[in-house]
């Protein structure tokens, strides 16, 4: 089944961004991810990401950039996933939906078990924050 597009952001914030760790009794259960969620039908991916974020965070973000969307296939499921570096631009944070948040830093990422989906974002991101480290550690 393919369940379309799925919009998440990387939510910096002094050096960091912030994680959210899935409840229990959803797909991938108490694995840590970005926030973000489905693309409804007449959405853009951006009106899906600020519409996601203020659902499950309560936050509004101002969006940095957009990061190679990623294929992937799970053995139930397949998605295209789309991943957008940004700020808290109103509000803080909230758990809500999830076990837990984090805020940790890209060299911490590996302590973390995350989808599979997420591997290839966590790279570009990586890629990302070694070659213009000042502008991936920016505040909001």
């Amino acid at each position: 089944m393919h369940i379309g597009d799925v919009v998440c952001a990387i939510i910096e914030r002094d050096g960091r961004f912030l994680i959210a760790r899935r409840s229990a009794g959803r797909h991938l259960a108490h694995k840590w991810e970005f926030p973000g969620g489905k693309v409804e039908p007449g959405e853009s991916e951006v009106e899906a990401l600020e519409r996601e974020l203020l659902e499950e965070l309560g936050v509004r973000v101002k969006i940095i950039e957009r990061f190679t969307p990623v294929e992937h296939r799970y053995t139930d499921r397949s998605l295209r996933l789309i991943a957008f570096r940004c700020h808290i631009a109103e509000g803080v944070p909230d758990a809500g939906q999830h076990e837990e948040l984090r805020w940790i830093s890209i060299d911490e990422a590996n302590e973390y078990d995350f989808p599979e989906a997420d591997i290839p974002v966590l790279a570009e991101y990586r890629l990302k924050s070694v070659t213009s480290p000042g502008d991936s550690h920016a505040t909001a």
